[in-house]
């Protein structure tokens, strides 16, 4: 399987749709500002912060996701591809970690 080198948007893209994307599941909720702060123990200043910069700790930003019901959607990120025959997934059922090519990057 080859990996695309193409990718659709920068980290400061997905950094800014994370962020207003945090600030519209704290609207849908009807909270404000200060009561995600307070759910998820981030400071009200990092909330601001964050909404309008789209800068925090990813520690941080999953405390966010946290109290808005959405860090699960966490746990499926960078989650390895499907095997793609029976002895790679034996393989992984075994605990062995795939050889490292050399030269590959």
């Amino acid at each position: 399987m080859v990996e695309s080198l193409l990718q659709l948007h920068s980290p400061a893209d997905i950094t800014r749709l994370l962020a207003a994307r945090v600030r519209s599941a704290r609207l849908r909720h009807g909270w404000k500002q200060s009561t995600l702060a307070e759910r998820s123990g981030v400071s009200l200043p990092t909330v601001r912060r964050y909404e309008r910069s789209g800068r925090t700790s990813v520690e941080n930003l999953l405390k966010l996701c946290h109290a808005l019901g959405h860090v699960d959607e966490f746990a499926k990120l960078l989650e390895p591809p499907a095997a793609s025959s029976m002895a790679e997934l034996e393989a992984r059922a075994a605990g062995h970690k795939p050889e490292r090519r050399r030269g590959v990057r």
